[in-house]
């Protein structure tokens, strides 16, 4: 059965207030359908025209799979509004965010709040939990990251977003596992498609974003530089499709030497967006209708690599390393990646370090995500 088959019935649902911190594609998606059900939302940007657009909108219109009007109560640029009295804090800016938006929201928490990273990536709960417990932030607050963000959607102007497609299920964990159930219990009956998995480091290693963007992108560089626009999936071929799954071949190793069974590239493109048709990765890629219409960045300086490799790929091969497990192709992207952009992604991108896990034996790096120290 599809997500859309699987909503409830709106007045069964107890109405909530929730913060939504990132105003950008998939936080006014999420704005906009929380708002459209009846729920108290609040949404909080760094950028003034954002949210002056939105303010004056009165809310958000969704259009595509999901259509409707979206109430928004408080759009603002001040996170102390945002954050007052709400019951979920729904995390949608960019990965490489995470640190300073923890830094902003730590003097703000209340009691018993329950936050999201939509999506996490890889390790942003770690990320989040750490600086929240170097700001001394003292209130009981339950902390959960998402594999992906729910939705595939593209804001047509502030306070307009098109939603292309709609995930059927989506891994979904808490920091520390034991407080995973207390939060599904909150979140899905609004967001069915969240699936339980044990632990952080599951949803973390299931980021297939960190796998597709960068490999697609740099075999793409000289295209996208010359600003030669191509459809970003659907203009896949199957020797750029099979090097990706030779690369997902290291992320799946990975996981095993953290004793996690993850689902390879090509069927998970089938676990999130059921529809789809073909038998290779490079065939389902293409024919995955969520995929259809994204087209590639304008420029090498694109998020796909300046936010996935320093996010994503690079905690893959610093987990791999700690396990004994080689990682040469996503080392190799990593180090292309510096190159090309003549970046720094080691500083402020998620080390071992950077997310609190320096020292730790693999066994170790478990017990601290179930256990939460």
């Amino acid at each position: 059965m599809s997500w859309t088959h699987k909503v409830y019935l709106y007045e069964y649902i107890k109405t909530m207030k929730f913060a939504i911190i990132g105003a950008g594609n998939g936080g006014q998606a999420i704005a906009g359908y929380l708002g459209n059900i009846g729920h108290d939302v609040s949404i909080y940007d760094i950028d003034v025209n954002r949210i002056d657009k939105i303010q004056q909108r009165g809310g958000i219109q969704l259009q595509g799979r999901l259509q409707g009007f979206g109430r928004i109560n408080c759009a603002t640029t001040k996170l102390s509004e945002t954050v007052h009295h709400a019951e979920v804090i729904m995390i949608t800016t960019t990965a490489n965010a995470h640190q300073t938006v923890a830094e902003n929201i730590a003097p703000y928490l209340e009691e018993g709040q329950v936050i999201i990273l939509n999506p996490g990536r890889t390790c942003g709960a770690l990320v989040f939990k750490q600086t929240l417990d170097k700001m001394q932030v003292n209130v009981r607050y339950f902390l959960a990251e998402a594999q992906t963000l729910i939705y595939a959607c593209r804001i047509i102007e502030d306070g307009i977003v098109n939603i292309i497609g709609i995930k059927d299920e989506v891994y979904l964990a808490g920091l520390p596992s034991c407080d995973t159930q207390h939060i599904l219990n909150i979140i899905r009956p609004i967001y069915p498609s969240f699936k339980e998995v044990p632990n952080v480091l599951h949803t973390s290693l299931e980021n297939i974003g960190a796998i597709f963007h960068p490999c697609i992108c740099l075999m793409n560089a000289a295209t996208i530089e010359r600003q030669d626009e191509f459809w970003f999936y659907r203009d896949m071929t199957e020797r750029v499709a099979d090097f990706i799954e030779q690369c997902d071949n290291e992320r799946l190793a990975v996981g095993r030497a953290y004793g996690i069974d993850l689902v390879g590239v090509k069927d998970w493109i089938k676990v999130a967006y059921k529809d789809t048709i073909g038998e290779t990765l490079c065939e389902r890629m293409k024919n995955n209708p969520a995929y259809h219409d994204i087209k590639a960045p304008g420029s090498i300086f694109t998020r796909q690599l300046t936010e996935d490799i320093p996010t994503g790929v690079l905690p893959i091969v610093e987990l791999g390393q700690v396990a004994g497990i080689a990682t040469p192709l996503l080392s190799s992207i990593v180090a292309i990646s510096q190159a090309l952009l003549n970046m720094d992604f080691y500083t402020r991108g998620r080390t071992l370090a950077n997310m609190g896990l320096s020292n730790k034996t693999p066994k170790q790096i478990i017990e601290y995500i179930e256990l939460g120290f």
